[in-house]
């Protein structure tokens, strides 16, 4: 009997593995349970994401104001038109815990010194979150101030926020 059960056994586990590759080979790996797209993989947590606006005519003040996404400020920068991949940027931006000088005009120089003749471009983060049972909240934190002076970093935002583990 333990023969005949084992048998089975291996056939059951067989028809699964088959049915899982004939689900899974047309969509090139990409069936929801294994999914490495955060939409459905990471579904319901919160997320950051990173954008640019050009904040070229608004005074500091109402700069450093964290808002949301209904009364943001500026113009959104489309950082493709400067050669810049989006998710890499955003990436880049949510990601890094150590912004030091050099990290910070790293962000300048990916989009060339000189288009900020006079301008003012705001790196934010938009931080998301669900709120309730189906809405999302997204705040957006002014992050780094680009201009062809250099950069500034937010003085609402404690230094700590800036540098996790040491200068490096």
């Amino acid at each position: 009997m333990t023969e005949k059960n084992s048998i089975q056994g291996m056939k059951v586990i067989g028809a699964t593995l088959l049915i899982m590759a004939v689900l899974v080979a047309p969509h090139e790996g990409e069936y929801w349970p294994f999914s490495i797209y955060p939409m459905f993989s990471q579904a319901g947590n919160p997320w950051t994401r990173a954008m640019i606006l050009d904040v070229t005519e608004f005074d500091e003040e109402e700069i450093w104001q964290q808002r949301t996404n209904q009364d943001f400020i500026g113009d959104p920068v489309a950082v493709r038109s400067f050669g810049v991949d989006e998710i890499d940027f955003s990436n880049y931006v949510s990601k890094t815990e150590n912004w030091t000088e050099r990290r910070r005009e790293a962000l300048r120089t990916m989009f060339g010194l000189q288009i900020f003749n006079e301008k003012k471009w705001l790196v934010v983060k938009a931080k998301g979150h669900i709120v309730g049972e189906d809405s999302v909240a997204v705040d957006i934190i002014p992050w780094i101030l680009l201009t062809e002076d250099g950069t500034q970093l937010n003085p609402g935002i404690d230094s700590s926020e800036y540098i996790l583990r040491g200068d490096l």
